[in-house]
């Protein structure tokens, strides 16, 4: 031990240990909706809330779920760990969706398609979340009948789960890759 850390006292070395080893969450956690409801019984109103939650790794990985509960911090924490129970793989193109698609819930249609280079990421609430959880960097949505954000989420889910990426079609073709990609 050198003289400086001698007279160091013991609490400061270990606050410089904890400093060293950063912990990194792995996934983005978004919060997309917070809903409060109450239910009127006799003794007054009782409150608890809803939230819609996505968590992704940036990398092509993704899930959404709602977490319940009397209090929002509880709700949230409840809808991360159900969230990160259902995370799908989605393949992607570079830095976007490997074909179009049209994602269907209820009464809430999104259509997804691949954008080019720079774009952006084009898309409104609980769609972007998602995409931005997922990794994509350029995209193009529309949202078509109902703007319900947990029916927006669910249809997003929806058509990443029926995604196809370029090897699966090359296979069920039976050609290679950048033939599926040439046309």
């Amino acid at each position: 031990m050198t003289e400086q850390e001698k007279t160091q006292n013991p609490r400061s070395r270990r606050e410089n240990r904890r400093r060293e080893q950063p912990v990194e969450n792995e996934y983005t956690e978004k919060i997309i909706f917070v809903n409060r409801v109450s239910k009127t019984v006799k003794g007054g109103r009782h409150f608890g809330f809803s939230v819609l939650v996505c968590v992704g790794d940036q990398k092509g990985k993704v899930g959404i779920a709602i977490g319940k509960a009397k209090a929002v911090p509880d709700a949230v924490r409840k809808g991360f760990d159900r969230a990160k129970k259902v995370m799908i793989q989605v393949p992607l193109n570079k830095d976007t969706v490997a074909h179009p698609y049209v994602g269907k819930f209820g009464s809430s249609q999104v259509i997804i398609k691949p954008a080019a280079p720079g774009t952006g990421v084009i898309a409104g609430g609980a769609v972007r979340a998602i995409f931005e959880a997922l990794g994509v960097k350029d995209v193009l949505s529309k949202r078509i009948g109902s703007k319900n954000p947990v029916n927006l989420a669910k249809a997003t889910m929806n058509a990443l789960c029926d995604m196809r990426g370029v090897d699966a079609v090359a296979k069920q073709r039976g050609i290679t890759p950048s033939q599926v990609i040439k046309g």
